[in-house]
């Protein structure tokens, strides 16, 4: 096979999809219940309405009262069924649908949100593997199609971020040497890292931090096993430590790092009776 054919499609246990498709159908209904539950306020402020490109294209109105409702509605019921692995295609649409929907009516009011990316690309890529099982264990290239569109989304989130700050800056020289993080700290800094605003040299030299690795970012998609895994376990401490002394939630993307794992050993590890059954052999 090509190359890139074989990068973009490589075969994966479909159990593997079946864990993931778990993880991102849960946060789905934690991320509309909690993170973007701002959809039914905005009901309440059609005039303030401003669609991003694509729902404008789409010519999507103001979200009414009664179509707020229905829709959390309408993403719970999918979101539920579609964790169960039941009508994967059919619950899958239905969910995608209807929380690209609702994140449009979130996003849409002045502010937008960048760490959806993986998260919404996730809900759209899932249903097209149809029918996968926690003890499937054959290889499908379609399951391992929709995890690497994660895993690019998930990579692009922090490496778009650098274009950002070069359009913002005019170049990455000034962002990096900047007052960015000064600003962020003395505007919600907790206890943790309000201290370093002593020392604006060790600043600067987290901000060029930064952008290395959100340039290089793109590497996690060529690592394997240990390196893999030290890589996400890096991002996972960073989002951490972002939280913490910034409040800074960034949540919708390190779930989506999950789709870098391979989920079903941990399943058959921590339930052996969950692990795919070695067929008899013959007489």
């Amino acid at each position: 096979m090509n190359p890139v054919l074989r990068f973009l499609l490589p075969a994966v246990p479909l159990a593997r999809v079946a864990c993931f498709r778990v993880i991102v159908y849960a946060f789905v209904l934690v991320d509309v219940w909690t993170l973007s539950n701002d959809v039914l306020r905005h009901s309440l402020i059609p005039e303030f309405y401003s669609p991003l490109l694509l729902p404008r294209l789409l010519g999507i109105p103001p979200v009414t009262q009664a179509g707020a409702i229905a829709l959390l509605v309408i993403v719970t019921v999918s979101s539920l069924v579609a964790m169960t692995g039941r009508l994967p295609r059919t619950s899958g649409w239905i969910a995608a649908g209807s929380f690209w929907c609702w994140m449009f009516y979130s996003q849409g009011y002045g502010y937008v949100a960048h760490d959806h990316m993986a998260l919404m690309i996730a809900v759209v890529v899932l249903p097209t593997v149809g029918a996968a099982g926690f003890r499937d264990d054959r290889l499908s290239r379609a399951a391992g199609w929709a995890l690497r569109c994660v895993q690019i989304a998930v990579v692009l989130t922090y490496f778009f971020s650098v274009w950002s700050k070069w359009v913002r800056s005019g170049n990455l020289a000034n962002w990096a040497n900047g007052a960015v993080f000064v600003w962020a700290i003395m505007r919600r800094g907790s206890w943790i890292i309000s201290w370093t605003l002593a020392f604006p040299w060790l600043l600067i030299v987290a901000q060029w931090c930064l952008l290395v690795v959100e340039i290089l970012s793109p590497v996690a998609l060529f690592l394997r096993d240990r390196w893999l895994y030290l890589t996400v376990g890096f991002f996972m401490l960073f989002h951490l430590a972002t939280f913490l002394s910034l409040g800074i939630s960034f949540l919708p993307t390190v779930i989506c790092w999950a789709a870098f794992l391979p989920l079903e050993r941990v399943l058959w590890k921590a339930r052996p009776g969950l692990a795919p059954q070695p067929a008899a052999s013959g007489s």
